[in-house]
């Protein structure tokens, strides 16, 4: 395994997002500023200025069959922030297309499939509660509107992830209070709960699909990590680690997971790195064992992407 250190951001990282090709990825960070990089190289191609607050999440929309452009499958990104905003941006030229503006800090955003939607959470700030919204995506960008096509509010605390489910038909949200959530992406009707029982028993800090949409897999406070099914919310698999997770991932070749996580950052310097527990753990999907894993960060991982092609992961770190 080769390693590349690609080094740019001047704050910890938060997300790591491949392109459907896997020759770009993306990159967001506390220093306000989400940059894009050659996977094969780590070569940084750009950066997307415009926010003022920490980037917490990005997705890149594959609209080859909306313009004609060349570039890839990645022409729009879309990037949430803690200054109340969520930017839609030109992947090539990093133009800032539309700024979809709200009461509170955007944790989540995510594209849709085909459907030109987007969903947006947004946090508990000042009165308001979290929310879920979805987006349209005009083709057009200035045709454009910031009005929301359905807007869910009911879970308590911060809604760390929100993702589309199997053919844009719900969404599936989870977050502060570990309870995992199926809602119906045209009514905005609650669908499932996750059972308390078998479910986290602390804030659930990550999310991440299969490749086909099928199941999820779930990092939380916890020490663990489990896999569910899109549909019936079918608790599959439980993988446990000594550690407190921040981020998951799922190979798309392979039987493999990983988790990353550590201490809270704010002991960081309190004590060592080999008791902050840095490391990357890879288990076996399908018998729940650690495999293996990857050693020699200083710092939380907050952030993990496998590349489309499953020959290469991405880890962000605190430090």
């Amino acid at each position: 395994m080769r390693p590349i250190l690609m080094k740019g951001h001047e704050r910890p990282l938060t997300f790591l997002k491949y392109n459907r090709d896997g020759d770009l990825l993306f990159s967001c960070a506390k220093d306000h500023n989400p940059t894009v990089w050659f996977a094969d190289n780590g070569e940084r191609l750009g950066t997307y200025r415009g926010h003022n607050g920490a980037v917490w999440c990005c997705d890149d929309l594959h609209v080859k069959e909306w313009f004609f452009f060349g570039f890839g499958d990645s022409m729009l990104l879309i990037t949430g922030s803690a200054d109340q905003s969520v930017k839609l941006w030109n992947v090539q030229t990093g133009a800032q297309l539309f700024s979809f503006n709200f009461g509170s800090p955007a944790r989540a955003v995510d594209f849709s499939v085909c459907d030109k939607l987007a969903v947006i959470t947004t946090d508990p700030f000042m009165g308001l509660p979290s929310a879920i919204h979805v987006k349209r995506i005009s083709r057009d960008p200035s045709e454009q509107t910031d009005e929301s096509v359905l807007t869910l509010k009911g879970p308590q605390g911060r809604i760390n992830r929100a993702v589309w489910g199997l053919l844009n038909k719900a969404i599936i949200s989870a977050g502060e209070d570990a309870v995992i959530r199926i809602w119906d992406s045209e009514t905005g009707k609650l669908l499932k709960e996750c059972d308390k029982e078998i479910g986290h028993k602390k804030p659930i800090t990550s999310l991440s699909k299969s490749a086909d949409s099928s199941h999820f897999l779930t990092g939380s406070l916890d020490k663990s990590a489990k896999l569910w099914d899109s549909r019936s919310l079918t608790l599959i698999k439980t993988y446990v680690t000594e550690r407190p997770v921040n981020a998951v991932a799922m190979s798309p070749l392979l039987d493999h997971v990983v988790l990353g996580g550590g201490q809270d950052a704010s002991a960081v310097t309190t004590t060592d790195h080999r008791a902050g527990k840095f490391e990357a753990k890879f288990f076996d999907k399908i018998l729940q064992e650690e495999i293996g894993g990857v050693k020699g960060h200083f710092g939380p991982i907050n952030a993990l992407a496998f590349n489309p092609d499953g020959k290469s992961h991405r880890l962000g770190l605190y430090n």
